[in-house]
């Protein structure tokens, strides 16, 4: 996960390529209603977005794949040139196509794409993946060093869960979703008993949903100390 110095501590920016532009507006709209993200640009061809890039130095593209003059892996290739490299830094990047050819798949992995969104999906897709982003980048900018265990911390915040398969058991990526919307709307922290009464879900299982965002660290828990007895534990979504 890259980024250049001047990035760092200052939220993520992010410019977006597509030669539609209603998708480009829409995807506009998602990332300027999340905190923590700043759209620097929306630009439709492959020139543009390297002019921007240049310009801006974005931490992360959302790169369609087709654009009018090339193709948005030529883009990625080129940004991970040397020269690029010196001047810029590494530029993350999301590959956004209609495309299901695997040899592209497997081209944008070789780039180092971050993942690969397969038109169409759901806009809550994205915006699970750029909120991952953020937090796996926020998690990252702390650290001087690692340990192998906050490797695989950062590369799990990064991995998109898309289906139950991969939750632990006895929870669902439908329901964790519902969990996951009712936290980012509350304001400020919220117990599980209070989540519990706005979703419908029993107590227990609204903690248990809560615990998993904080392992992926979608959330965060904090302990409120009253004059006696044991200490609450609250919940707020992290931006």
């Amino acid at each position: 996960m890259g980024g250049s110095p001047a990035s760092v501590g200052s939220g993520v920016r992010v410019l977006i390529v597509d030669d539609d532009v209603r998708v480009a507006h829409n995807h506009r709209e998602l990332v300027e209603s999340l905190p923590g993200l700043t759209v620097v640009g929306v630009v439709h061809t492959g020139a543009e977005a390297l002019e921007e890039v240049r310009r801006h130095r974005p931490d992360l593209l959302l790169l369609d794949l087709f654009l009018p003059d090339r193709t948005g892996l030529s883009v990625l290739e080129e940004l991970r040139s040397p020269g690029w490299r010196r001047e810029v830094g590494v530029v993350d990047a999301v590959i956004i196509s209609a495309l299901r050819d695997v040899d592209q798949v497997r081209t944008a992995m070789a780039l180092g794409a971050l993942h690969y969104l397969i038109k169409p999906f759901p806009l809550r897709q994205l915006r699970d993946l750029v909120e991952r982003y953020a937090s796996a980048r926020k998690r990252m900018e702390a650290m001087s060093t690692v340990t192998q265990s906050d490797v695989d911390s950062l590369f799990g915040m990064l991995r998109p869960r898309a289906s139950s398969r991969s939750m632990p058991k006895g929870l669902t990526a439908t329901t964790a979703e519902r969990v996951a919307e009712a936290l980012r709307s509350a304001e400020g922290d919220v117990s599980a008993a209070e989540l519990s009464e706005s979703t419908g879900i029993a107590r227990v299982t609204a903690r248990r949903y809560l615990e998993h965002l904080c392992s992926e660290g979608r959330a965060e828990l904090t302990l409120r100390y009253g004059q006696a007895g044991r200490p609450e534990h609250r919940y707020r979504w992290v931006p």
